[in-house]
């Protein structure tokens, strides 16, 4: 291998190490470094640039895909080791083995920028790529439902416009204008022709810019956070720092580690309950580590007794993680419970329906004794059958329509805006992180969270056995948070949100489709004219 080879092939590698270290400053969440946003694609797209074969361009779309999840994801080795107690290096190679799974827009939109390079100018290529960078990801659903979008969320302004297009519309626009930062160096890098030229993709990129952060200020204004109009309610949360309820149970005992976590869920709930009148109180995913309703044991069944008595005495409309038991099948649950007019307890339960790969359900191909002998941790949940709406009235005889989401349910735009369409007017979020607890894994998973507020213009609770648990307001603000690896206490004032209707409510989950469809026509189009013009 020649001198100059190496330089190449060190070239490209250094500008896919830039790009991937870029994002993962940008996956910080700090408003400081918005601006590197920007420019985060400059260097892969300019290696793109490079490339004169569709072997080379690919082998850049895949280096790409490897490094962000290497560098961004760097803590998904050690969720995968936590989880399964495989080696390091096994957890390590695992990564590696599916980081194309998990980032294919990379490996099109070098495809695709490397067929449409040579046969249009920025304009096209940007547009054509940024088409096709998003319609991938909506195409082949991402493990994490990541996208760059997601890192303007600091941006009070910018993230509103996730009422129109999702967090991949402001994908979409973070990589046109990564597109046009090119092009503007390339052409002030030129001849005075070039320079004179630059002027218009450098004036995109501004017109771009501020065009969100008009939308944002009109949107903000809107739906002022710090307006709590007539009819809030107080909801309280709870967070108990309790997590990994297997090991507990391993240690304690299955009895005591149930009551242990009652108590602990009863105590902070009475500590709620001294600080004000409490409307509605939410405990978080699978808080109760058991079946309800069902009880497998007289132990079950005389804990089961005790919530439904802590409802009865207290007056208090309870939202809890539990397992639902239906036919021998069971399922992730959040429980309603509800004091009925007639003294009885009112109980529905909401199941959930997107379940995590694996660790909750197993595909049918792996679901044999063989493998779950090999991969005793594979999940064995069954799945809901899809949003739903109930309705629960609180102390005051007021009825609030509230739509239960568990963990994986919120990554989904397409769950909550059904929900809202079908009358829902709160967003309550059940979820475990403990799994994911790694650095600022916490903070984007409540990222995910808050953009399923700005695009349905719901409040939200969120609540989570180890943190972040959070009050988010219809645009995405965090209004009141507990920490990570804290025990503490949500009490705040939230109003079910009047009637509003965003472009994603009307059309829902629209952008990744048209984009997709779009970019392929672009592609179509750009083949097209070619021919015409050799022809």
């Amino acid at each position: 291998m020649t001198a100059a080879t190496w330089r190449t092939r060190l070239g490209a590698l250094a500008a896919v190490i830039a790009t991937a270290a870029a994002i993962a400053l940008l996956a910080r969440l700090d408003r400081r470094l918005l601006a590197v946003g920007w420019f985060a694609l400059v260097p892969w797209l300019a290696l793109l640039d490079r490339v004169t074969s569709v072997r080379a361009a690919l082998a850049a779309g895949w280096l790409m895909c490897e490094a962000f999840v290497l560098i961004v994801f760097a803590w998904f080795p050690s969720a995968i080791q936590n989880y399964t107690t495989w080696p390091w290096w096994l957890a390590v190679a695992a990564v590696i083995a599916v980081a194309p799974l998990l980032q294919p827009q990379f490996l099109t939109v070098a495809l695709a920028r490397h067929l449409v390079r040579r046969r249009a100018g920025w304009l096209p290529v940007a547009f054509t790529g940024a088409c096709i960078y998003v319609g991938t990801e909506w195409l082949c659903p991402k493990l994490f439902a990541d996208t760059l979008g997601q890192t303007l969320y600091p941006s009070k302004l910018m993230r509103q416009a996730a009422d129109l297009a999702g967090a991949h519309g402001l994908t979409f626009a973070l990589f046109v204008v990564n597109e046009c930062a090119l092009a503007t160096l390339r052409g002030f890098a030129g001849d005075a022709s070039s320079r004179r030229a630059a002027w218009e993709p450098a004036a995109c990129a501004v017109t771009l810019t501020l065009g969100l952060l008009a939308y944002g200020a009109v949107r903000v204004e809107q739906f002022d956070d710090a307006t709590q109009p007539a009819g809030s309610l107080t909801v309280g949360a709870v967070q108990a720092n309790i997590s990994k309820y297997g090991q507990l149970a391993e240690r304690m005992g299955t009895y005591d580690a149930t009551r242990m976590i009652l108590d602990t869920h009863f105590a902070l709930s009475d500590r709620l309950r001294s600080q004000a009148e409490v409307d509605l109180l939410v405990w978080p995913e699978t808080v109760y580590p058991t079946t309800f309703g069902t009880p497998k044991s007289e132990e079950g069944a005389a804990f089961d007794r005790e919530i439904v008595g802590y409802i009865a005495r207290t007056n208090i409309p309870l939202i809890f993680g539990a397992y639902d038991l239906d036919d021998g099948a069971e399922f992730n649950a959040a429980m309603i419970l509800q004091p009925a007019r007639d003294g009885k307890l009112f109980v529905e339960a909401y199941r959930k329906h997107w379940l995590f790969p694996l660790i909750e359900r197993a595909p049918a191909l792996l679901d044999s004794d063989a493998i779950r002998r090999w991969l005793p941790w594979l999940g064995t949940w069954n799945a809901g059958a899809g949003p739903q709406v109930i309705a629960v009235t609180v102390r005051s005889g007021r009825t609030i329509r509230v739509a239960p989401l568990i963990c994986y349910d919120a990554i989904d735009p397409a769950l909550p805006l059904t929900a809202v369409q079908q009358g829902a007017d709160l967003l309550v979020t059940l979820s475990n992180d403990s799994w994911f607890n790694f650095g600022r894994v916490p903070r984007l998973i409540l990222v995910l969270s808050a953009f399923r507020s700005i695009e349905t213009r719901r409040p939200q609770v969120r609540v989570t056995n180890t943190g972040i648990s959070a009050i988010i307001s219809p645009t995405g603000a965090i209004v009141k948070r507990v920490g990570i690896d804290r025990r503490g206490t949500l009490l705040a004032p939230v109003t079910p949100a009047a009637p509003a209707m965003t472009l994603m409510l009307r059309w829902g989950d629209w952008f990744g489709p048209t984009a997709l469809a779009s970019g392929a026509l672009s592609l179509v189009w750009l083949f097209m004219r070619r021919r015409a013009v050799c022809s």
